[in-house]
């Protein structure tokens, strides 16, 4: 395997795994309905946002469950990894603001530089990107 096809095997492996963890997290809060919106979307009072938490919750969880697999397929790869990049943003201000250390804030600040990482290297061959707008990637 050459230099330039592992490259494109560790974006895929990076994409598949954070994606489908990603997903993971999201499927719980999109199932949670209503209330489980209000809650997560209560969290953008923290930048000054007080109005239809239930909206912001289910973008965030639908973000987080459908981006995730989006993510992972490496379908609209950039504009996703922006939205995720925007979400974990949020989940870091959102810690902080409650006084969290950095021990628990550290994750959203993690996704949130691998997200950025990822819009910028882009999906990689392996991805529907790839097979379906090869010239956007």
């Amino acid at each position: 395997m050459n230099k330039k096809n592992l490259i494109h095997t560790g974006l895929l492996i990076i994409r598949v795994g954070i994606g489908i963890s990603m997903f993971a997290h999201g499927l719980p809060k999109i199932m949670g309905g209503v209330e489980t919106w209000t809650w997560l979307g209560g969290s953008m009072s923290a930048v000054g946002i007080n109005f239809a938490p239930t909206f912001w919750g289910f973008i965030a969880a639908f973000t987080e469950a459908v981006g995730g697999i989006l993510f992972a397929l490496g379908f609209l790869h950039r504009p996703i990894s922006l939205m995720l990049t925007g979400m974990m943003a949020m989940a870091m201000i959102t810690h902080i603001n409650a006084g969290d250390d950095f021990m628990v804030y550290s994750h959203a600040l993690e996704l949130m530089i691998l997200f950025v990482g990822m819009f910028v290297a882009g999906p990689g061959k392996y991805s529907l990107d790839q097979k379906l707008i090869p010239k956007l990637v």
